[in-house]
């Protein structure tokens, strides 16, 4: 019978280390013996899974695919093989690849890393902070957190919470250009928007008489990427900005930022999310983390 779980850990050993050498050289193994093993693996699946140069090896869409797929079938033998080490206790273990916002991250994750690893200290965190969307099986990562809406379709996801839209400013800005009764007075105010597309142009203000929620336009001469980077510019008495409350709910409580027009709020909700690609066989160290993260957020 093929040894295909080992053929497996040699492709993916490879494909991590992005060499046939530097895999052969972990395994014991020669950059030959290792190039061969997974000739026999394309040739039996009948399709090219890397781009062989004199540099670095390249994975193709299939490799990628047969990547990602095999990492999970191979974490879920580590898995039942410490479940039975552990005498029946399924304990998480191995490598763990999570991606959040800048916000997000500062906020509830480094604050909470070193709780998780005194919990779980045979997981290997891998945290990455970034305001960019990414492909979580391209870029191999377990867990990404999302904010509002989700539009990948294929992948899990576990809700974590939710967070409502405030406007705010600094009390030096407010001090300097006056602080708006109404929302059609920020159309004379230096308001911070995002620099993407979003679903509904303007900010939202329901009307405390009719209960009717309509977009107000803004404008101003700053654009960001990120709810991180709007509340800095606040902080920094830029101007006014709207943001989801968990980015600076601790500034709301110290003063450094004062909440503008509530009367007016629509209470528009911005879900937060943990995907993941996956299934019901969900790896234990992914579900755990998860978990650890729902209990707390």
């Amino acid at each position: 019978m093929d040894n295909r779980a080992g053929e497996m850990e040699v492709f993916v050993l490879a494909a991590e280390l992005k060499s046939f050498s530097a895999a052969g050289r972990k395994l014991q193994l020669s950059p030959s013996a290792v190039s061969k093993l997974v000739t026999r693996l394309e040739d039996r699946l009948g399709t090219r899974l890397v781009v062989r140069s004199t540099r670095l090896l390249q994975l193709t869409p299939e490799g990628e695919t047969y990547f990602a797929r095999a990492k999970r079938i191979l974490a879920e033998i580590a898995d039942t093989e410490a479940v039975v080490a552990g005498g029946g206790r399924m304990l998480p273990r191995g490598p763990l690849s999570v991606n959040a916002s800048v916000g997000f991250g500062e906020r509830y994750i480094l604050p909470l890393t070193g709780e998780f690893l005194a919990q779980f200290p045979d997981v290997q965190l891998d945290v990455t902070l970034t305001d960019d969307t990414v492909d979580l099986i391209r870029e191999r990562v377990d867990i990404a957190i999302r904010h509002g809406p989700l539009r990948d379709s294929s992948l899990m996801a576990r809700k974590l919470g939710q967070s409502r839209q405030v406007v705010m400013a600094s009390p030096d800005y407010v001090a300097r250009h006056g602080m708006p009764k109404t929302p059609e007075e920020l159309i004379h105010h230096n308001c911070i928007n995002f620099n993407f597309r979003r679903s509904v142009e303007g900010w939202p203000f329901r009307d405390p008489k009719t209960g009717r929620i309509e977009p107000r336009p803004v404008a101003g001469n700053l654009k960001a990427s990120s709810g991180s980077i709007i509340r800095q510019f606040c902080l920094d008495g830029l101007g006014i900005g709207r943001v989801g409350r968990f980015h600076v709910e601790p500034d709301i409580q110290a003063g450094r930022l004062l909440v503008l027009l509530e009367d007016y709020n629509p209470d528009d909700i911005e879900e937060i999310h943990a995907v993941y690609a996956g299934h019901e066989h969900l790896a234990v160290r992914i579900r755990a983390f998860i978990d650890f993260l729902a209990a707390r957020i």
